[in-house]
This record gives C-alpha cells, sequence and structure tokens, in this order.
C-alpha cells in the first residue's frame, strides 16, 4: 500500500478540531482531545506495543509543526510537545467511520 502523505492540516480552533486532506483525497477531522489522548510518545505510551487513549483535562492545542517529510508535532498549552505523529499513525487513528469500517474489516 502506498504511503498518504497530507496535503493540508487547518486547526480549526472554534470547532475544537485539527482538520487533514490526504493526497487521495481523504479527509479526517480529529477532535483536540483526541490527538491528545492518543499522543504516541514513551511518556503516554510507554514502551509496550498497544496503544491507549490517555484521559488529559485540558488538551488546548497551541501549534503545529512539521517534522522533516514524514510526521508532524503538536505543542499543547500545557507544555507537552514530545509526541511525533508519523502521517502513517495520523491516518491509522483516523476515527471517520469510513476508516473504522475498513479497520474492522
Amino acid at each position: 500500500m502506498e504511503r498518504s502523505v497530507p496535503v493540508e492540516i487547518n486547526h480549526m480552533r472554534e470547532k475544537g478540531l485539527v482538520r487533514v486532506t490526504w493526497d487521495d483525497g481523504h479527509v479526517g477531522e480529529y477532535s483536540r482531545k483526541y490527538l491528545r489522548g492518543y499522543c504516541p510518545c514513551a511518556m503516554c505510551q510507554g514502551h509496550g506495543g498497544s496503544v491507549k487513549f490517555i484521559e488529559v483535562e485540558d488538551s488546548e492545542l497551541a501549534e503545529i509543526s512539521a517534522v522533516g517529510n514524514y510526521a508532524i508535532q503538536f505543542q499543547w498549552k500545557d507544555g507537552h510537545n514530545t509526541g511525533i505523529y508519523t502521517f502513517d499513525y495520523l491516518r491509522a487513528l483516523c476515527p471517520c467511520s469510513a476508516c473504522k469500517d475498513a479497520e474492522d474489516s
């Protein structure tokens, strides 16, 4: 399978969402709470193999930065910024029903 790459990433502050448009035309909308809860850093996820949702009280997003040509990093207003969301990880996290249905198949 060819790797998907975001062509546009928008922080929709008023809606509390990050909208990612992918190069295949797919659009994913991720709530800030969802993204913060699935932060991939070792502090949040540990060193085990499974990914788990971590409940975080304040999920205010301050900034989004590119990491090379393979990932993005979120700077949260609570100071947390160690999670690097690879494009593959971010696409796999897509919460839309089409992606969830494909995952369950």
